[in-house]
């Protein structure tokens, strides 16, 4: 339940503007939406001014972090030595690696090859081989504000198969952009990336979701890809939260690896491709914040 304020206290937002002149109208329509039955955002999830303005200076670094290993990302490489480039930009340009530490995860950022799913960790004795597909998940903190995102990499000549995965779930990524309108429903984004990759004979996994970011790492909502239109939370301007559709080749079915309790594998031993975008509502659609 919404605390309650009156129509001269000044809004919850921190504008410091009265209540009526700022957020009345738009509580009262989330009001009326909850009131139908439909999941609503609580106010921590609606960012104000000055958190979207930290939450993008922390984006800066992640943008640059990925473009960097892009820049130099290459077969006979392991994935320490890509651990070692994201820690070394990132404390650079005065940030922290999110992952570091995160829950115990031991590296800065997750290297996923292949049939990895998600969470693979940076090792020395990981090489980078040709015709591997990666995908590199970089998470920065900026003075206390969190931005999140990832990258697919091809390795040399990659065959076809792998080639088509990573494209269709870069489209996935693409077409659940289009559908994030505000006073829309998260599923309306799901149903668009869960249909584009289905059409294409790809499954989507179910367990592992997007999130909500900014003033954490992981925070509500849940993001789901196996999701229908017209369902899931109410989406309003102000939200962020990440599009992150991990897409399988063969079946959805997953597991995690036993030896680290970590890093995430398809059952099938078939590959899995991810990007992962940042997305922030406005009054007309989205605006990526971190890619």
């Amino acid at each position: 339940m919404l605390k309650k304020l009156g129509r001269n206290d000044k809004c919850w937002c921190g504008s410091k503007r009265k209540y009526k002149q700022c957020h009345q109208a738009f509580d009262e329509k989330i009001e009326r939406i909850a009131q139908q039955g439909h999941p609503v955002p609580e106010r921590e999830m609606i960012k104000n001014a000055d958190q979207i303005a930290g939450i993008r200076q922390s984006a800066k670094i992640n943008i640059a972090v990925l473009d960097h290993v892009g820049q130099n990302i290459h077969a006979g490489m392991s994935t320490e030595e890509i651990d070692q480039m994201v820690y070394e930009l990132t404390t650079k340009m005065g940030g922290i690696p999110a992952p570091l530490h995160y829950d115990g995860y031991p590296k800065s950022v997750c290297t996923s090859i292949n049939n990895q799913v998600c969470h693979g960790i940076p090792s020395k004795d990981v090489i980078l081989k040709e015709g591997d597909i990666i995908n590199v998940d970089a998470s920065t903190i900026l003075n206390g504000y969190y931005s999140d995102s990832s990258r697919m990499y091809c390795i040399g000549d990659v065959g076809p198969e792998k080639k088509r995965l990573v494209e269709v779930t870069k489209e996935c990524v693409q077409l659940g952009l289009e559908a994030v309108k505000p006073w829309g429903f998260l599923g309306d984004m799901g149903q668009a990336v869960h249909d584009h990759a289905f059409a294409n004979g790809y499954t989507v996994v179910r367990e592992i979701g997007g999130h909500g970011v900014g003033l954490a790492f992981h925070e509500d909502p849940w993001v789901s890809y196996n999701s229908k239109r017209g369902e899931e939370m109410l989406i309003v301007p102000g939200m962020i939260f990440t599009i992150e559709p991990m897409v399988n080749m063969g079946r959805v079915e997953i597991y995690v690896d036993e030896a680290n309790d970590w890093t995430v594998y398809t059952e099938d031993g078939k590959p899995s491709a991810q990007w992962e975008i940042m997305v922030l509502v406005t009054e007309d659609g989205a605006e990526v914040l971190s890619y």
